[in-house]
């Protein structure tokens, strides 16, 4: 993510599968880096608009999801380096989350509701 001028805020947005943040132009015009292969969002907005969210928490900028043990504890290992939400409140369609499943991924909720005991 660049930077994002003041008056472009109010247009960010988290992926509730990974949590990264970006404005909601960009989810349209290039989908989410990480998860585009099963949620589409690239060119359709009703996609963007039901699979992420203006509500979240706390910003956590990761430029070695590899190496970080901010990466491990968030479940980012293995995504793009970026800035991402601490906590993603929204819930997916539930066809969305069928699709996660058929492509063989789980689907962890970003709002809290799963602890990593139970994941």
């Amino acid at each position: 993510m660049s930077f994002v001028p003041g008056s472009q805020q109010r247009h960010l947005r988290a992926c509730m599968v990974c949590s990264i943040v970006q404005i909601q132009q960009r989810f349209i015009r290039e989908g989410c880096p990480n998860c585009e292969s099963f949620l589409g969002l690239q060119n359709h907005p009703d996609s963007v608009q039901e699979c992420t969210s203006q509500v979240f928490e706390g910003l956590i900028t990761l430029a070695d999801p590899k190496k970080s043990w901010v990466a491990r504890w968030q479940r980012l290992e293995g995504y793009v380096p970026g800035v991402y939400a601490v906590k993603v409140v929204g819930q997916l369609p539930e066809e969305v989350v069928q699709g996660i499943e058929d492509a063989g991924g789980r689907y962890v909720p970003r709002d809290g509701t799963v602890h990593d005991d139970d994941a």
